[in-house]
Formats: structure tokens, sequence, C-alpha cells
């Protein structure tokens, strides 16, 4: 009875201790969270905040227009080249991904992982922007698509391991090659996993500001030409929080919180694609 009595003691202090670190832990998100939405949100509230785009200083009517294209520009673009080798890449290391090849893939993509994304655009600088003498929202692309690939390649890898080996033996068993059980079985069961990694993906790139100031520079009007220097919205908060004036640094607030709130849309479509995954995963 002593015994029991213990354990039930330690087993409410154990728990007791969880939720206390969770709560530490949540505490410094919160308030950047709270802060963020009290000084951003004044902005947000005027439709031209979405509207127009930057304006000299002491002029009303200021937005992020313009940034928002620049970024939906080069974040598409980046996805397009990023996410196709990503999900090939992927589905590669889990169908034939089993000498001394796929652990130097699945190393150098945890490597990338890892690496400072101002050291990804300041190879991207000197491989495209040096050489050409010219900033564009193109060389943002490819940085964005660097920092983009390796989280593809890992995500697309554990969803396709998640599909159960008895979907590959039903498709090599009717006569089919492996690269067509690869493509026409295991890929479209696990398509919610590989749809969840490319959004985290495109949530990382859409958020990142060091690789775009090697490479698309920023601009102060609305342009859709890839092949010129590039706003975004990262951009944006970083040039205009460092003003000394409270028109700009309101702007900067409110396109930090366009980009939180962007992350969260981005994040919570990733999570229910997973729990489709997860579930589909279970059936089968």
């Amino acid at each position: 009875m002593t015994r029991n009595w213990r354990r039930q003691l330690s087993n409410q202090v154990a728990r007791l201790l969880v939720y206390l670190m969770a709560a530490i832990a949540l505490v410094p998100l919160s308030m950047v969270l709270i802060y963020t939405v009290v000084s951003g949100l004044p902005a947000l509230t005027h439709l031209e905040f979405f509207t127009n785009v930057e304006r000299p200083v002491g002029i009303p009517g200021a937005g992020v227009a313009h940034a928002f294209v620049g970024t939906i520009v080069m974040v598409g673009l980046a996805s397009l080249m990023s996410i196709p080798l990503g999900i090939i890449s992927g589905i590669q290391l889990v169908e034939y991904g089993t000498g001394r090849v796929g652990d130097a893939v699945r190393l150098a993509c945890d490597v990338m992982v890892g690496i400072p994304s101002i050291a990804i655009g300041l190879f991207i600088y000197a491989l495209l922007v040096a050489p050409l003498h010219h900033f564009s929202g193109l060389s943002g692309a490819v940085a964005l698509a660097v920092l983009m690939l390796p989280v593809v390649v890992r995500t697309t890898e554990s969803a396709v391991a998640l599909v159960p080996g008895a979907l590959r033996e039903a498709g090599l068993a009717v006569g089919l090659p492996r690269w067509r059980v690869a493509l026409q079985l295991v890929l479209p069961a696990a398509v919610p996993g590989v749809v969840t990694g490319a959004l985290l993906a495109v949530a990382r790139a859409a958020g990142e500001t060091a690789p775009l100031l090697f490479t698309a520079f920023g601009n102060r009007f609305m342009i859709f030409d890839p092949t010129k220097a590039m706003p975004a919205l990262p951009l944006i908060v970083f040039h205009d929080a460092l003003t000394p004036y409270p028109d700009l640094v309101r702007t900067a607030w409110g396109a930090a919180l366009v980009l939180i709130i962007l992350t969260l849309l981005v994040n919570v479509a990733s999570r229910v694609a997973l729990r489709r995954q997860i579930s589909l995963a279970a059936k089968l």
C-alpha cells in the first residue's frame, strides 16, 4: 500500500513538472506573439496595407502589396525547383537508397538543414549575383530552393517509408516494375505526408531574410519580373524596423504579423495532411 502511494505521488510530481516546463517554454513564445499582434494589428486594420506599395516617409497609405507579390513569386519559383526534385530524391532513398550513396545523400541533407541560411545566401551571391553583377528575384528563388530541398527530401522519405510493404509486394506480384510501383502505388498513398513536407519547406522559405539580402536585395516597387531585384515581406521587416520613423516601424510590425499568420496557416495545413497520412497508413 505504501509503495503504491509512493508511485502515485511520484507520478503526480513528474506530471506537474512536465506541465510546468511546458508552461515555461510557452512563456517567451506567447510574449513574442502577443507583442507582435499588438504592434502589428493596427497596420492590418487598413485595407491599403494590403493593396498599396511602399511610400516615402510622411505620406500615409503605405502598404506591402509589392512585398507580398515578391514573396509569392520567389517562393513559387523555389518550390518549382526544389519540390519535384526533393520528392523524387525521397522516393529514391526509400526504394533504392540502401547503400553508401543513400547514406551520403541522407548525411548531406541533414548537414544542409543545419547550415545557417546566411551562408547559403552568401554562396548563391558568389555563384549568381557577383558574376552577373545583378541582384534578382531568380537568385533569391535559387537560394530559397537550396534551403527547401533537404526538408522536402527527408520528409518525403519519412512519408514514403510509412507506406506498408504489402502494397509494394502487391504491385510487384502483378508484374509491375519497381519504378512504376513506387510512382503509381507508393507515392499516391504517401501524398498527404509528401504535401506536409512541401508545406513545411514553403513555410521555412517564406520567412527567410538572410539569403534574400544577398540575392533579391529588395525593391520599393511592384515587380513581377524575377530577373530584377524583388521585394519580400522579410526584407520589409528588416529594413523598416531599423528606421526611426514610426510609420515604417508600424509597417514592419504589420508585415511580421502577416508572416506569422501565413506560417500558422501553412503549419495547420501540414498537420491536417500528416494526420491523414497516419490514418491511411493505419488502414493499410
